[in-house]
């Protein structure tokens, strides 16, 4: 079930440190017995675990997080007067739109210099939250099944991906899920260990290696 999983918790997450509302499914005349509905980037966060590792980086990273928000500031102090002037230069009566470049470039500039300089300070906040993601996704299966055995569900459908076209209230599973992992995965650790990466990137590291081994098998060897 891991395949099918993945790439649904990954789309809905997306390392948002917000909680995801719990997914109403409408109702419908007839029930579809044996099918269950489920919101997994709900179940994800809003599971205990993912709370209160949201929690717990506040302080974790309380300096990381602080020194971001003081550069942010400083990166907007200087970018007001900038937008200011681009603004009243524009809606002058001939503006010089060569000089308007110029000063949308710097702008511009400034503004994806500053975004590299943040994403740089929060990297290892960003890389917890990677982290923590991935401790619950490993037992997800687990729960997703134990909740489908509890409510004698033989089929469950994503509700995020657009593909279902109805079901019964009674069939909706994210409550249920939520609540078995919940009891498999009450808490994790937001401190990745030295040298972790996430999934996606041990999965693309593999990958790579497979397909230069397999380069190097077809070469032939010279004598």
């Amino acid at each position: 079930m891991k395949n099918f999983l993945k790439p649904v918790v990954a789309a809905g997450l997306m390392l948002t440190a917000s909680a995801a509302p719990m997914l109403a499914v409408p109702a419908v005349a007839q029930d579809a017995r044996g099918v269950g509905v489920v919101s997994l980037p709900a179940v994800i966060a809003n599971s205990n675990a993912y709370r209160t590792a949201e929690q717990q980086r506040q302080t974790t990273y309380q300096a990381q997080i602080s020194q971001a928000e003081a550069r942010r500031q400083q990166i907007e102090a200087q970018l007001t007067p900038l937008i200011q002037q681009f603004n009243t230069a524009r809606q002058a009566a001939n503006p010089d739109q060569q000089a308007l470049q110029q000063q949308m470039a710097q702008i511009q500039q400034i503004e994806q210099a500053g975004q590299r300089e943040l994403q740089t300070i929060l990297a290892p906040v960003s890389l917890s939250r990677a982290y923590v993601t991935e401790q619950i996704e490993d037992r997800l299966d687990e729960a997703v099944q134990a909740a489908a055995a509890k409510r004698n569900v033989s089929l469950i459908l994503d509700a995020t991906s657009g593909q279902v076209v109805y079901a019964g209230a009674q069939h909706n599973l994210t409550q249920d899920v939520l609540t078995e992992l919940n009891t498999l995965v009450p808490s994790v650790q937001i401190t990745p260990p030295e040298g972790w990466v996430p999934r996606e990137v041990r999965e693309q590291q593999q990958a790579a290696a497979q397909a230069q081994q397999a380069t190097q098998q077809q070469q032939p060897s010279g004598r």
